[in-house]
């Protein structure tokens, strides 16, 4: 009998380092250094002799913002299955964010609310990673630079170089002068802007197609000190608003304590509504949501406003593929890039690692393309997706009266029932955060058992 989805990713979530080394490459290259690129080479240092990340931005010394990801300075937070995933696999990686200012929370120091209400407490109270997107990348990359054969190379890759029908070597600049290096195993990990798919098509192979859900959404962060004499019981929270329900404008509000005492805090308005721009726009939208919020509001501005727009979730298909090269996988934003106020992006890195050191361990052909790899991963994609970009398509849809398919309604119907029953129900808070942290599978939400309870909760509300 096939392994269901359910159990695929709950082994991918609970997977451990090897006990061993098993080296099938004398080098391995991974193109960006990125939360994902540096979780695959702490997976293929298992797997490789060397392990060289070729990254164009200089990450020595770095501790703060890289231009390379300019959603950093919004709010993010490492959600339970990445943060249990880069703990047990990064040596010492939550001790130094944690020395460095950041926090570890819990299920129970987090507040969610729907439309005004708070979600019931979870059964469960796993533990998430509070802290800028910036500690959290360069706290993992002293995990992984501390390890003997991983190394980091400051260039640009260029392309691609082939033998056989499959990469042999990575092409790059570095101070105008141009080099390769060989490769036995190649990981894009270029995020959302990869340049892979060109390369691909300019060199003779099929390239993946490119799906988009264009949801134009804008953001608005400030940070703001911690004042303990406001007395909040929660680290982080995050309050959502169902389509004509948002408040003056904002859809989503979150916030989440950071390093250095401060909280970061956002608001987020799909288009064409645009929260905050200003200091004083800011604080005026502030003071109209939920108490916790003005709270936090009051407190010391530590910030300027910085916003951030982004057009469309993003979703690269390469399962299908029938001429691709061997000794190639992409992992990360290059496959797959949502809304990241769902706080997927970190979490689906740790989870794309995980399916690549499956993938290795499970006796991988390397002299064909990695199909058994990309369906793996299609397993955490989809959850991601499904969660993020069909959150945000329900949104659309809505705004614009479009009609959905049946199927399409009734998976809809059911989640929003699990969604209702969360409020005042702690088993099913425990199912939907579950799946909402990347613990579960979505699949888990439209088990005949839950949908079953939810529809009596709701019932007797």
């Amino acid at each position: 009998m096939p392994e269901s989805v359910d159990s695929i990713f709950s082994r991918l979530v609970t997977a451990e380092p090897t006990t061993a080394k098993q080296v099938q490459f004398h080098t391995a290259c991974v193109l960006g250094g990125s939360i994902a690129g540096l979780l695959a080479a702490r997976v293929l240092s298992d797997f490789a002799e060397h392990v060289v990340i070729i990254e164009h931005d200089d990450v020595s010394g770095l501790s703060s913002f890289r231009p390379g990801t300019p959603q950093a300075e919004q709010l993010h937070i490492l959600l339970p299955a990445g943060f249990a995933w880069m703990e047990r696999w990064l040596t010492g990686f939550t001790n130094d964010v944690v020395a460095s200012g950041g926090l570890v929370g819990s299920a129970s120091k987090t507040l969610m609310m729907f439309d005004g209400q708070r979600q019931a407490p979870m059964d469960r109270n796993p533990n998430n990673l509070c802290a800028t997107r910036s500690l959290v990348e360069s706290c993992a990359r002293r995990a992984v630079l501390r390890l003997p054969n991983v190394s980091v190379l400051t260039a640009r890759v260029t392309g691609l170089h082939y033998r056989g029908g499959a990469v042999d070597a990575v092409k790059y600049t570095r101070n105008g002068i141009s080099g390769t290096i060989e490769s036995g195993l190649t990981v894009d990990a270029m995020g959302r802007s990869s340049k892979l798919s060109d390369w691909l098509t300019r060199d003779g192979f099929e390239s993946p197609s490119l799906e988009r859900l264009a949801v134009p959404i804008n953001y608005a962060t400030a940070r703001f000190e911690r004042q303990t004499a406001a007395d909040l019981d929660f680290v982080c929270a995050l309050a959502t608003y169902n389509p004509g329900r948002a408040v003056e404008g904002v859809s989503i509000a979150a916030a989440t304590v950071i390093e250095n005492d401060q909280w970061n805090v956002s608001l987020i308005g799909y288009e064409p509504d645009r929260p905050g721009r200003t200091v004083d726009q800011f604080l005026a939208v502030s003071a109209k949501l939920p108490s916790w919020y003005r709270d936090i509001a009051r407190g010391r501005r530590t910030s300027d406003v910085i916003t951030y727009r982004q057009m469309e979730s993003r979703r690269r298909h390469f399962a299908h593929l029938r001429n691709f090269p061997a000794r190639l996988v992409s992992v990360g934003d290059a496959v797959a890039s949502f809304n990241p106020i769902y706080g997927q992006g970190m979490s689906s890195a740790a989870l794309h690692a995980s399916c690549l050191a499956s993938y290795l361990l499970g006796g991988a052909a390397h002299d064909a393309a990695a199909t058994d790899f990309f369906r793996l991963q299609d397993v955490v994609v989809d959850a991601a997706w499904g969660m993020s970009a069909g959150g945000d398509a329900v949104r659309l849809d809505a705004q614009n009266g479009t009609v959905v398919p049946d199927i399409v309604r009734q998976q809809r119907w059911a989640v929003d029932n699990v969604r209702r029953a969360s409020l005042v129900d702690s088993a099913m808070a425990t199912v939907f955060r579950e799946v909402s942290y990347m613990l579960r599978h979505p699949a888990a939400l439209t088990d005949p058992a839950v949908i079953e309870r939810a529809v009596a909760v709701n019932s007797s509300a």
